[in-house]
C-alpha cells in the first residue's frame, strides 16, 4: 500500500504479538458483540415455537432443572442446532454469562488452537478446572480435529465439566440437510448421545443475503476511506497471509487488537488449502471484533475463495468466511 501514498496507515506485518498461557485463557470469554446476551434480551420469533422452547432449555441447562441431568452417570451437555441468525450464539452466551462457576466460552476452532498450543494433556489439564465450557460453532468437516474434540470432551466429562455448544450451519447450506445434530451425535463417539439436542428453527433476523458480494474498491477509494478512519490498518492481502504463517492462530487476536479498520489490497483469489484456512480463521478474528474491512484487487474479498474449494470438502468454513467479510464490509 505504501506506494500508493499510504505511509501513514498501520501495517500489521510490524506486529509480532506474544501471548502468555494466563493471557490464552483469559480470551476465552463470549466477543464483544455478546458481552451483554441475556436470557431477558433474548426475543423468540413467535413465528417459531422451536426459539422459545430453546430459551426455556437453555435456562434449565444452567439451573441444572432439565431431567437429563439429573441422572448421575450423565455428562450435562446441550446442544443448539440450528441456521444462520436464529440466536444459537446469543443463547450460548446467555448461558455463559448465567452460569455460577468456573467457566469459558470459545469457537470450535479456538479451542483446537488452543490444544495446538498447549499440548493436548496440557489442555485438558487447564479446561479441568473449569466447570463450563462454551463452544461455538461446533466443526464437523475435519475429522481430526473432530476426533481430537471428542476425546478431549471425554476426558473433561470425566472430570465433571459441563459442556453447552451451538452447530456450524451457515445460511448456504439451509435446506442441504439443513441441521448437524445427527453428524454431531454419530461423531462425537459415545458422547454425542449424551447431549440434548436442541433445533432452534427460524429465519436469520438480520435478514442478511447468504450470498454476500462486497464491493471491490479502487486503490484511490481504499485510500480515500483509510485516510479518513482512525487506527487504520492496511496491507496486501499476501502480505498478510504470509505473516500469519508465522503467528500461532491463538495470537490473531492479539494481532488485531489495536485495529480500528482494516483495509486489504490486491486481493487475489485462493486455491492453497493451508492459507485459505488460515485466513478464515483471521476473518472469524475481525469478526468477532467488528472491524470494518475493505478491499481492493483483482476480485471483491468476497470472492477471495476459489469455486472449487467452496464446494470441497471445508465448504461450511469458506462460507461462514464469505457471509463474515461481507458483513465487515458493510460495517460504518
Amino acid at each position: 500500500m505504501n506506494e500508493q501514498g499510504l505511509s501513514q496507515v498501520n501495517s500489521l506485518t510490524t506486529i509480532v504479538p506474544e501471548i502468555t498461557t494466563e493471557e490464552l485463557m483469559g480470551q476465552l470469554r463470549p466477543p464483544p458483540e455478546f458481552a451483554g446476551s441475556s436470557f431477558e434480551n433474548y426475543h423468540p420469533d413467535q413465528q417459531f415455537p422451536s426459539q422459545q422452547l430453546a430459551l426455556q432449555a437453555a435456562k434449565q441447562f444452567v439451573t441444572g432443572t432439565r431431567k437429563l441431568f439429573a441422572k448421575a452417570d450423565s455428562a450435562p451437555g446441550i446442544y443448539l442446532d440450528g441456521g444462520f441468525g436464529v440466536g444459537k450464539t446469543h443463547l450460548l452466551a446467555a448461558m455463559w454469562h448465567e452460569f455460577r462457576g468456573p467457566k469459558v466460552f470459545g469457537s470450535f476452532l479456538e479451542y483446537t488452537s488452543l490444544i495446538g498450543y498447549l499440548g493436548f494433556q496440557a489442555a485438558v489439564q487447564r479446561l479441568g478446572e473449569y466447570r463450563l465450557i462454551c463452544i461455538d460453532e461446533f466443526e464437523l468437516d475435519d475429522p481430526g480435529d473432530t476426533m481430537m474434540m471428542s476425546r478431549l470432551l471425554k476426558e473433561l466429562s470425566a472430570k465433571g465439566v459441563r459442556f453447552a455448544a451451538t452447530s456450524n450451519t451457515p445460511p448456504n447450506a439451509l435446506g442441504q440437510g439443513r441441521f448437524a445434530a445427527e453428524d454431531f451425535k454419530r461423531e462425537i463417539q459415545g458422547l454425542g448421545e449424551r447431549f440434548e439436542i436442541v433445533t432452534i428453527d427460524g429465519e436469520d433476523y438480520r435478514h442478511r443475503d447468504p450470498d454476500q458480494h462486497a464491493r471491490n474498491l479502487t486503490p484511490a477509494e481504499l485510500r480515500d476511506w483509510l485516510r479518513m478512519e482512525p487506527d487504520a490498518y492496511a496491507n496486501k492481502l499476501s502480505e498478510i497471509l504470509d505473516h500469519l504463517a508465522t503467528l500461532h492462530p491463538t495470537k490473531f487476536r492479539m494481532l488485531l487488537r489495536d485495529v480500528g479498520v482494516l483495509g486489504i489490497s490486491e486481493v487475489f483469489q485462493l486455491h492453497d488449502q493451508v492459507p485459505a484456512l488460515r485466513f478464515v480463521v483471521f476473518v472469524d478474528r475481525c469478526y468477532e471484533m467488528q472491524i470494518p474491512l475493505r478491499s481492493s484487487g483483482e476480485v471483491a474479498i468476497t470472492e477471495v475463495f476459489s469455486p472449487q474449494m467452496i464446494e470441497g470438502g471445508y465448504r461450511k468454513k469458506y462460507l461462514r468466511a464469505i457471509s463474515r467479510l461481507g458483513a465487515l464490509c458493510e460495517l460504518y
